[in-house]
């Protein structure tokens, strides 16, 4: 099969790769969940799902061991244009195929899994994961957010992000909607536009129990965190998990 990825190249699939290296945690594992486990031969230090896996380990996302990856002759290497660099990535399409990913929404992640499913020939699998997906995106009653990732300085979601789209999927305004990227903002400014909700992920920052009694008596807004940040930022099978606990956080008493 003919693939192209995010960059608009066309990769030719004639058979299921056999030799997978992963520089990203989430599309690890997604591959996993499809049943191409046994062909991922790399992963990076930060992929922690499925649990006990063993795998070689290349290094971080940002500071992989190219050296090591050529040792493991992959036959396709998966980064992200986000959570990898450029640099490495063509160090390695020196001498294997890089294949780029960068879904920004819960629809660019059912495109995703079902793109993988296609490359590996697990399209039972990814049909199912992708009705996974629209089954846990029951819209939920209105209410306006606002995710921080970030405390000094204060950075948040803006509205191109994955994190955003993930809880505007199922009924949230994102506050900071008309902001890209992560924009730097001090949080009172951020808590006088008085957000419905403040969703307080562990990851990238280490957000507390005390920056969300911080967040609380700040904002008067219900705080949701800290969680497993992994939750908000890990696109893929990742995802379902992200929607399931959307849904359970609203059904909780507040």
């Amino acid at each position: 099969m003919i693939a192209r990825d995010l960059l608009g190249r066309e990769f030719d699939f004639p058979q299921p790769p056999r030799r997978v290296v992963s520089l990203v945690p989430s599309l690890t594992e997604t591959l996993f969940e499809l049943g191409a486990g046994e062909q991922v031969v790399g992963i990076t230090d930060f992929c922690i799902f499925p649990r006990g896996m063993d795998r070689t380990r290349v290094g971080g996302t940002k500071t992989p061991s190219v050296a090591r990856i050529r040792q493991l002759a992959p036959d396709i290497v998966y980064v992200n244009l986000e959570e990898n660099l450029k640099r490495h990535a063509d160090e390695i399409a020196a001498f294997a195929p890089v294949f780029s990913t960068e879904p920004k929404s819960v629809d660019d992640v059912a495109a995703l899994i079902s793109l993988l499913g296609s490359i590996h020939r697990s399209e039972k699998r990814a049909t199912e994961l992708v009705a996974l997906l629209a089954a846990n995106r029951q819209p939920l009653a209105a209410f306006t957010f606002v995710v921080p990732i970030w405390k000094k300085p204060w950075m948040w979601c803006g509205g191109d992000t994955y994190v955003s789209n993930l809880v505007v999927s199922i009924g949230g305004r994102n506050l900071l909607g008309d902001r890209t990227r992560y924009p730097i903002i001090e949080a009172q400014e951020v808590t006088a536009l008085r957000p419905d909700v403040i969703f307080l992920p562990d990851e990238p920052y280490l957000f507390t129990e005390a920056d969300a009694d911080a967040m609380r008596e700040m904002s008067g807004a219900r705080i949701i965190g800290p969680f497993p940040g992994h939750l908000f930022t890990w696109h893929g099978a990742r995802t379902i998990e992200g929607l399931r606990f959307l849904q359970r956080s609203f059904a909780m008493p507040r």
